[in-house]
């Protein structure tokens, strides 16, 4: 009889034990799919804000158009290239796509903006053609600050979904990780200008 009760105490302990690991591992599972989906959700926020920039960068596109219509016939062929690369970056649709856009983007913009101002040099004192140099510089530094704090969340996201145990919460809850916004191999070399 002794034998019999210490056997049922045992068993409970272990059940008790097992119940108290699921228990917990159902909570561990619940934090973690809670993490994720915050830090997931942050990554969408920032990516979105990138988003917002790059807007705001192709709504000042047309004002200096504008302002160098007054001037006389702009090059024709960069500011193609301009409305093309502003059209691929709004097509983007991942990290991935949107920086190569935006790497064309810039590359057209500086060289539009160059071309323009070599040819028509009374443009440099227009105050709106200043104006709109100042904030196209602005809007490049929001895109900058943008893309930083993407790539800081999309960091702690990218680490959660990756270290153990969160790695395994993470493959049966379906979290992958996110791609950072890296600069297209063109932004490696330094654009030339020119403040003649």
């Amino acid at each position: 009889m002794k034998k019999k009760g210490i056997i049922i105490a045992v068993l409970a302990a272990v059940a008790l034990l097992v119940v108290g690991i699921g228990v917990s591992v159902v909570a561990s599972g619940i934090s973690y799919q809670k993490s994720f989906v915050e830090k997931e959700e942050t990554v969408k926020a920032a990516y979105s804000e990138i988003d917002n920039q790059l807007q705001r960068r192709a709504n000042l596109i047309p004002n200096f158009v504008e302002a160098v219509k007054g001037y006389s016939d702009y090059e024709q062929s960069t500011l193609t290239a301009v409305i093309e690369a502003r059209s691929k970056v709004a097509a983007a649709s991942n990290a991935e796509e949107q920086a190569a856009a935006n790497a064309q983007l810039d590359s057209a913009i500086d060289i539009w903006v160059n071309a323009v101002t070599e040819a028509y040099p009374e443009l440099k004192a227009d105050q709106q053609y200043i104006a709109l140099q100042d904030e196209l510089s602005g809007t490049e530094n929001r895109i900058a600050v943008a893309r930083k704090d993407y790539n800081d969340a999309a960091s702690e996201y990218n680490k959660s979904v990756r270290i153990f145990p969160g790695n395994i919460f993470a493959k049966i809850f379906g979290f992958e990780q996110v791609e950072y916004f890296e600069a297209d191999e063109s932004a490696n070399s330094v654009p030339q200008v020119s403040f003649d």
